[in-house]
């Protein structure tokens, strides 16, 4: 009877994920109806290449993205912009993951955009369809199934600043900064990080990060809220204490992470009739399921 009720319950789920997934594939700010041509863009930004965007999946079900362009301090070229998008597709669809930190390859966060691929299609209308394809996978990337955390370590500017904001979580090393320098650009953020950031701190917070182009070091971003911890210096390596930490929020079943993140990204997200709904649905794949039905045995509830 219990093997009759798990097998039920994984058709249902199966079902109900395909259509929650598929709906987040669909989420993109951009689309052809607003004139964008996701095509066309990626073949442009192909033509920049430089670096890469390097993903382990691994069996804990923790991935780790890493932005991987040290001689440019990890500045994202145009073929990074779009492996980060084929990367963002891949974890889409990992059913057994958990949770993702995302890098930066020796020692530094991110430094934004390569400038040489910047001057190249510095004119508007390139300038605005770049803004649109990294809005689109920044916004895939922060609404995956999996539960995200930026590990900072050395700088993250601009658009790395902006990418931080894309997690769902912030840890900073000792001697880490976030600065959002596009004033310095004579520019605002275009990733959607102003928007994001908004949402983390607040706006009065923003206008003075923004405004200002302020260093945020590890001490001023836990006072801020823009950082969620602070790594120890002289113990276990970055990368380590990272997995440790985000491991206390993933321990379990890969379906009921999943579905942690999404009733929360529902909450967020959505009007509060279709948030409930929502929760209604995602509740359903787990009522029932195998990590409830061994918690029903063990009595688990009070311990």
């Amino acid at each position: 009877m219990v093997l009759c009720a798990v097998e039920r319950c994984l058709r249902k789920s199966c079902g109900v994920w395909s259509r929650l997934h598929s709906s987040q594939r669909r989420s993109c700010v951009y689309s052809s109806r607003h004139g964008f041509n996701q095509d066309e863009i990626r073949g442009k930004l192909s033509a920049f290449p430089g670096g890469s965007i390097d993903l382990l999946q691994q069996e804990s079900g923790i991935a780790v993205l890493t932005v991987n362009n040290p001689s440019r301090m990890n500045a994202f070229s145009g073929g990074m912009m779009v492996e980060l998008e084929e990367k963002v597709t891949q974890l889409e669809s990992w059913t057994e993951g958990k949770g993702l930190i995302v890098r930066g390859a020796a020692g530094t966060f991110c430094s934004g955009s390569d400038l040489n691929a910047v001057r190249a299609i510095s004119n508007p209308q390139d300038g605005m369809k770049m803004c649109m394809f990294m809005q689109n996978v920044l916004m895939r990337l922060l609404r995956l199934p999996l539960i995200s955390v930026a590990l900072v370590e050395g700088r993250a500017l601009g658009g790395g600043a902006e990418l931080t904001t894309a997690c769902d979580f912030r840890l900073m090393a000792p001697g880490s900064v976030i600065q959002f320098v596009h004033k310095h650009m004579g520019l605002v953020p275009g990733w959607g990080g102003a928007a994001r950031l908004v949402h983390i701190v607040g706006s009065q917070n923003s206008l003075k990060l923004l405004g200002g182009a302020l260093k945020i070091d590890p001490d001023f971003g836990l006072q801020i809220k823009l950082a969620d911890g602070v790594l120890e210096e002289g113990e276990a390596p970055p990368l380590s204490q990272a997995e440790t930490w985000l491991a206390r929020y993933t321990k379990g079943p890969a379906a009921v992470s999943q579905a942690v993140k999404q009733v929360v990204l529902s909450g967020r997200d959505l009007p509060l009739a279709d948030a409930l709904r929502t929760e209604k649905d995602v509740f359903g794949t787990v009522w029932g399921g195998a990590a409830n039905l061994e918690a029903l045995a063990r009595k688990s509830k009070h311990k």
